[in-house]
This record gives C-alpha cells, sequence and structure tokens, in this order.
C-alpha cells in the first residue's frame, strides 16, 4: 500500500450521494484489539487517555492515521462522546442509575458545567488530530453520541420509558436541554475544527431488530427537531452529515432525510434486511455506508469474507454514492485477517471500478 495516497474528497463525494472517483472504505472506528494485532501498537488506548502526554497523543494519532492509509482509507474516524462527561456511557449500557425523575431535576443539572468540561477534555485530542493529519486525509466523526444516547447515559433506558409516562412534562423538558448542550458543543466545534473533518456524524442507535426502541411518534416529537438544529449547523459550514444508527428504523427514515437533512446513514445487519434492501429504498436519495455483516467478519474465512465484500460493492453500482465497511465496527473480536480480507476486497475491486 506505499503507493496509496489518501482523498478524503471521496467520501466527501459518498456522503453527498455522488459516485467518488474511488470506491472508499469506511469505518466507524478501529478498535485497538485489532490494530494492536496488526501493528503492535495502541492508538487509541493513547489518544483515550486522560494520563497521556500532549505530545504522545500527536504521535498516536499519526500511527492511527498511518494505519488507516496502509490499508486504503482516506478518513480516519474520530469523535469524542459526551456521555464520558455524564456517567461514563454506564447507563446508557443499562449500568447506572437515573438522574432525572423531574422537571426539577432537569432544571436543577449543571448543564453548563457540562458543556466546559467537555470542551476541555475534547479540546486536546481534536486539536493533536489537526497535528497530525497527513496531506490528503481528514476526519469522519466529531461531537459522540446523538440525543437519544446522551439521555439514556442519565435515566438508562428504563428510566427515560418511565419518565416519558411518570412525568411527561420533564420528558419533553429533558430532551429540549439535551439539544441546547449538543447544539452548543457542535457550535463550538464546528467554529473551530469543521476544517479538519471530511464528514460530521453521531452515533444514535434509534432501533432494534424488528422496530425503533421508542415510539416513532415520541422519536419525530423529541429527538428529530434536536437532530435538526444540529444538522443544520454542521450544513452552515457546507459540510454532509453522516447518521450512524442501528436497528430497523424504516418508520423514521423518510423524516430523516426530507426533515432532518441527514445527507448519508450508516449501520446495517442483514438479520434486519441486506444492505441492496437499503440501497434499493434509499440510493437514490442519501449516501448508504457499510454493507458488510458483522458476523460474516466474524465467523467466516478469509476467502468467504473477500466473496462476501466483492458482492456488495457490485450490487453498489449504480445505487449512489456508497462507501463499504462493516455494518457497525471493527470491533476487538473481529478477526485481523478478515478485516484485511474485506479491505482487500474492496482495494481489488476498484482496479476495475
Amino acid at each position: 500500500m506505499s503507493d496509496f495516497s489518501p482523498d478524503y474528497k471521496n467520501i466527501v463525494d459518498a456522503a453527498y450521494n455522488r459516485v467518488a472517483r474511488r470506491l472508499p472504505l469506511y469505518e466507524h472506528n478501529i478498535n485497538d484489539g485489532v490494530i494492536e494485532a496488526l501493528t503492535g501498537e495502541k492508538c487509541n488506548a493513547v489518544i483515550y487517555s486522560g494520563d497521556s502526554a500532549y505530545a504522545d497523543k500527536v504521535e498516536a494519532f499519526r500511527k492511527l492515521c498511518a494505519f488507516y492509509i496502509e490499508y486504503g482509507y482516506d478518513v480516519v474516524a474520530l469523535e469524542h462522546c459526551t456521555t464520558g462527561h455524564v456517567q461514563g456511557g454506564r447507563a446508557l449500557c443499562g449500568q447506572g442509575s437515573s438522574l432525572i425523575h423531574s422537571v426539577e431535576d432537569v432544571n436543577g443539572y449543571d448543564w453548563d458545567g457540562l458543556v466546559s468540561n467537555y470542551i476541555k477534555v475534547a479540546d486536546v485530542k481534536f486539536s493533536a488530530l489537526k497535528e497530525a493529519l497527513p496531506p490528503g486525509m481528514k476526519a469522519v466523526g466529531g461531537v459522540g453520541n446523538g440525543i437519544f444516547e446522551l439521555a439514556q447515559d442519565f435515566t438508562t433506558f428504563t428510566g427515560l420509558c418511565m419518565l416519558q409516562y411518570d412525568e411527561p412534562d420533564a420528558y419533553r423538558l429533558f430532551f429540549q436541554k439535551i439539544g441546547d448542550v449538543q447544539v452548543k458543543l457542535w457550535k463550538w466545534f464546528m467554529e473551530k475544527y469543521s476544517d479538519d473533518f471530511a464528514v460530521c456524524r453521531f452515533g444514535d442507535d434509534l432501533g432494534f431488530h424488528t422496530a425503533t426502541l421508542l415510539q416513532p411518534d415520541s422519536i419525530r416529537e423529541n429527538i428529530l427537531p434536536q437532530y435538526k438544529r444540529i444538522v443544520d449547523v454542521v450544513h452552515s459550514y457546507n459540510k454532509p452529515f453522516l447518521l450512524h444508527s442501528c436497528g430497523r428504523i424504516y418508520e423514521v427514515m423518510d423524516d430523516l432525510i426530507d426533515y432532518v437533512g441527514i445527507d448519508a446513514k450508516h449501520s446495517n445487519e442483514d438479520s434486519i434486511d441486506t444492505f441492496d434492501v437499503w440501497l434499493d429504498k434509499y440510493g437514490d436519495r442519501i449516501g448508504n455506508f457499510g454493507g458488510v455483516e458483522m458476523n460474516v467478519l466474524c465467523l467466516n474465512s478469509e476467502a468467504e469474507v473477500k466473496e462476501y465484500v466483492t458482492d456488495v460493492c457490485r450490487m453498489s453500482e449504480g445505487k449512489g454514492g456508497v462507501a463499504i465497511g462493516s455494518g457497525n465496527q471493527i470491533a476487538d473480536y473481529v478477526k485481523p485477517e478478515c478485516f484485511i480480507a474485506m479491505t482487500e476486497a474492496v482495494r481489488e475491486y476498484r482496479k476495475n471500478y
């Protein structure tokens, strides 16, 4: 891969639903277990550590960018999650307790402190990335966690559902306050770091295998208006917005496209629908990222992975802007050789693309 030069414009084209000059690879994240297996380095551990020196973060980013380039990527993934300043993602994973039970709890929370704490920590990380980016490469990401995920780290999912029915006024106000926080953070981020990012995104898993996690009407009334505020900020800097959301969210996809204005969507699993279904439904309206089933990456042989990924590349022809990668992320339990097989399949496909 020594002759590969990154060009972030490929991922921008795909996000804007234009066929890119070179079919781009895309990952929501590549975990350290795979990176360490292939390079001996734990880049993310240094980047996300609160104890590592700034110079060490810059060097870790340089190594991380080199890793992405080695395997044919035009962009590197980076976001700093807002949940890190609430309950550290524990309540989002169902392990924390609820902090919000009433309107008084919503109004009494230190929202300004959350914003200032986030900026203090995230600024170091984004600044180190800026210093480390090589020519031709930009990042994909931004302020991590969407509205729904951040809400759950205050309440847990069960607590959020209870709040909806027990205290509907608090429920509505709660989402408004979360939107206010996220808009402030996105305005800060875009003003300072938008030039370093090719595509802006957050992850917000709105669904599961059979439906959305909240009623579609609740999503439309409480979550999507806050999405729109953020996407409008991103668009004001002439950047495309990518939504990562797992689950069967067809009931709100038209709202996401027509009302919120997302430019592209990532995350799919074959148990819901194979990638060609997403392409047939939305390939004429938004960019579609992903396509490679996680079970295939984890359970199949290298040869089977290459065949599967090649088929995904072929089915994507003529379906608008597409970027190929895992349907979720390259987790620690993905076999490194199958990650390589996936990237090799795309790189070999490019020769005739």
